[in-house]
């Protein structure tokens, strides 16, 4: 890729049809590096432009309560799509060349002088206070610099005891935003590492670190994305990561780097300075874009990540959330709840990608997805139940109502769709349709017992909840 560079040895060789098939590139590098602030310059010297994404101070809008099914017909108060956005409603800041021009040949730069200490990196200890009081009104994602601090909830979210302990166990997990600073760092400094060899590298944070459903105690997802484009994964990925693993051994402050040759390769990691095990993919770029898409509705309606974070705790508890052991993934959870939330006869939250295209456009150049839903306004749902209610009827919603052998859940289009004979959803158990390329991401659950165990779960969390309408009684 870099001329004159040559390739580091490394025991899988290195593929002869890499990246043959790159998408084509219609914003320029300058551009793309311009653009891309919100996450590759998440630390460094205070900046002197506005976020991309705006700070939103939500107000409790008084509504009558709604009495709802959870198999209702999906409502009609869904906000009006606001106008398409120019290129002009990003500012950037300018950035000198990133490096060597890019061309159709695969290759890495030997590491020089790699950083093996995060404390000598200039930009490590100095984490900026974003201030957005030039950004424009009514966005209602937070800047990713300004953490997850919401305004207090409104008394008809919890208005009974269940409520009150979906929230005192939602405060008491949720990531900080110490936590999330730590993450950056890292990334941060790995972005430099990883530079020394692949200068045009980024490498993006992906995963529940980012999209407000993480918990203290969450790993952290990272991307490589050195040119955007397809990938083959049995032989690309591994190759690259291949390469960074052997940096990695160079860097006094990463440990126990282990290569997994699965669908999707990662480089599985620990960070020495925070304890954080890191999972690093390379050119998984759809990560990203669900990435920005689920910050989104954890930010649209206040409602959502409490009740997400609360779930998500309950399948762990009953051994229902692990994806290498044939059941659910935390993200494949999250699309559960969203897709019930918004199927109500009120939904609670809007479908983004069909109110907002412009804003998740599936072929956005990747570095300017973390700007894409920076205006989108909170949603203001008619429905007003509390958080109690929210969770008994998730349960009893995949409990006694979804056809699992008839529908596919989509949030992409708020509804089910019907299970057809493809490749994608024959013969599995359980369909949930990734919104961005449309696969299952719910393969995991390939075994007729594990997905009989996750069904029984949903109907004795049910019935147990709603006979004692205490938390306790179903997540000890």
């Amino acid at each position: 890729m870099f001329p004159g560079a040559y390739v580091l040895s490394h025991k899988d060789g290195q593929p002869e049809h890499l990246f043959q098939h790159i998408l084509p590139h219609t914003v320029s590098q300058q551009r793309r590096f311009e653009a891309h602030l919100n996450v590759t310059n998440f630390i460094g010297p205070p900046m002197t432009v506005p976020c991309l994404i705006p700070t939103y101070q939500w107000t409790p809008v008084e509504q009558p309560d709604v009495s709802f099914s959870p198999n209702g017909v999906k409502g009609s108060n869904r906000k009006r799509r606001r106008d398409s956005h120019s290129q002009n409603d990003l500012k950037r800041q300018c950035f000198g060349s990133p490096g060597p021009a890019r061309n159709g040949n695969f290759t890495s730069k030997p590491a020089a002088a790699p950083v093996t200490s995060r404390e000598t990196c200039s930009s490590y200890s100095s984490f900026p206070t974003c201030t957005s009081a030039a950004s424009k009104p009514g966005g209602c994602v937070p800047s990713l610099r300004e953490g997850s601090h919401q305004s207090a909830f409104p008394p008809s979210s919890v208005s009974d005891k269940l409520s009150q302990q979906i929230l005192d166990l939602f405060h008491a997990y949720e990531q900080q935003n110490e936590d999330l600073e730590k993450k950056e760092h890292c990334r941060a400094a790995l972005q430099r590492d990883i530079q020394t060899i692949f200068p045009s590298a980024q490498v993006f944070l992906a995963g529940s670190s980012l999209n407000g459903f993480g918990t203290r105690s969450s790993d952290a997802d990272l991307c490589l994305v050195i040119e955007e484009g397809k990938v083959n994964h049995r032989t690309d990925a591994v190759y690259v990561l291949s390469l960074v693993r052997k940096l990695f051994y160079t860097l006094s402050y990463i440990e126990r780097p282990q290569l997994i040759r699965a669908k999707v390769p990662i480089l599985k990691f620990r960070d020495r300075v925070s304890g954080v095990e890191f999972d690093l993919n390379f050119n998984n770029t759809v990560g990203i874009r669900n990435t920005f898409l689920l910050r989104t509705y954890a930010y649209v309606e206040k409602r959502v990540r409490p009740i997400i974070l609360v779930i998500k705790k309950w399948a762990s508890h009953h051994r229902i959330n692990d994806a290498s052991r044939g059941t659910l993934s935390s993200y494949t959870l999250v699309l559960m709840v969203l897709h019930y939330l918004q199927t109500l006869p009120e939904p609670v939250i809007p479908c983004l990608q069909m109110d907002y295209p412009e804003c998740f456009n599936p072929k956005m150049d990747i570095h300017l997805v973390p700007s894409g839903p920076s205006n989108i306004p909170a949603f203001v749902s008619k429905n007003q139940s509390s958080l109690g209610d929210l969770l008994l009827g998730f349960l009893k919603y995949y409990a006694t109502v979804f056809k699992w052998d008839k529908h596919v859940i989509s949030v992409r289009e708020a509804k089910t769709l019907p299970k057809t004979y493809c490749k994608e959803w024959r013969d599995k158990f359980i369909c949930v349709e990734e919104p961005f390329d449309q696969t299952n991401t719910a393969r995991a659950v390939h075994e007729k017992v594990k997905f009989e165990t996750i069904r029984a779960e949903f109907t004795e969390s049910y019935q147990v909840l709603q006979l004692r309408k205490d938390l306790n009684s179903i997540l000890p």
